[in-house]
């Protein structure tokens, strides 16, 4: 018989139930929605437009890291290991490691279940004979390894997280980030972290990666007051908001917001908030790093000396810490 994925739904450690989450942010002053509600099934295939954008310099900047230094990165990762891909998306960056790297197993974990399935569906289609797992986790406030997963205990762990969703969390909130994830390596010898983060650069760059003219990434923001609507029961209309994006230098982040263009009330069951003309929801926080000062947050994590490969320009880094 054909093999399928198989796939585990977790709640994440101390996750609280979406509409308790969202209402909550949406109470605070100054209210929030968390960037992990961007990823419904929607949400995500606008992600993935955003990484054909030509302003969003990164997924091109991690891919000519990847070109030009494939090699000596695969040298540095572990062979038939546990292969676990931390916010998969479309699985892609995984698979273009496979021939190089031979993993025992694939473990995608996304927080997009139904985005998850349909990519891990494809993949068996090219690998079909990689045992493939999927897990559904929100793992925005905590990570731990998903005990339930029955794959063999002695094999290295790879644990790959590209992109810079890292720059997601506040620098604390990273090393703790980061240490959970050391822990998740386990104990196998070669076991450890290939990581991407997002490189300091000026803030025109920066700035139109995040809004760009043809307003996708706008609209991928704006994608999240639906979800709210769908997981909240909100009535919030899109076109009473504008997103706004902006960089910060003292903080070394990008900030995303939802503004109000007039005044308006949202209501959801319990609960209701006006906001001002001008008034935003803050949805994203991308924070930037220098070589330097990631290396620093790797060793405080408890990871070995990482290994540091950059495109020519230095806009992007990847790092494979070892556990």
């Amino acid at each position: 018989m054909p093999k399928a994925p198989r796939f585990l739904d977790l709640p994440g450690p101390g996750a609280p139930a979406p509409a308790e989450e969202l209402a909550v942010g949406l109470a605070a002053s100054p209210a929030s929605i968390a960037p992990k509600f961007f990823y419904d099934a929607l949400g995500s295939r606008l992600f993935d437009a955003i990484t054909e954008l030509p302003e969003y310099y990164l997924t091109r900047a991690e891919a000519a890291i990847f070109a030009s230094s494939g090699d000596e990165i695969a040298a540095a990762l572990p062979r038939d290991a546990v292969f676990v891909d931390l916010g998969a998306g479309n699985c892609r960056k995984a698979v273009s490691l496979f021939d190089r790297v031979s993993p025992r197993c694939y473990v995608a974990v996304d927080i997009s279940t139904d985005h998850l399935r349909r990519a891990l569906d494809a993949v068996q289609l090219e690998r079909p004979e990689l045992d493939l797992w999927g897990v559904g986790m929100d793992f925005s406030r905590a990570f731990a390894w998903p005990e339930a997963l029955p794959v063999p205990a002695d094999l290295p762990r790879l644990l790959f997280y590209p992109g810079s969703s890292l720059g997601n969390f506040t620098p604390d909130a990273a090393l703790h980030f980061l240490r959970d994830v050391r822990g998740a390596c386990g104990h196998a010898p070669g076991s450890g972290l290939l990581i991407g983060v997002d490189l300091e650069k000026d803030a025109a760059t920066l700035e139109a990666a995040y809004d760009d003219p043809l307003g996708v990434t706008a609209a991928f923001n704006r994608n999240v007051l639906l979800c709210a609507n769908r997981l909240l029961g909100a009535d919030f209309v899109l076109a009473d908001w504008r997103h706004v994006a902006f960089y910060d230098a003292a903080e070394h982040r990008i900030e995303m917001h939802l503004e109000a263009v007039r005044p308006v009330m949202v209501r959801w069951p319990g609960g209701r908030r006006s906001f001002t003309a001008g008034e935003r929801i803050h949805t994203e926080n991308s924070y930037k790093w220098s070589v330097e000062r990631f290396e620093v947050l790797l060793a405080a994590a408890g990871f070995g000396a990482p290994r540091v490969w950059t495109d020519s320009a230095s806009r992007f880094a990847l790092a494979w810490a070892p556990a």
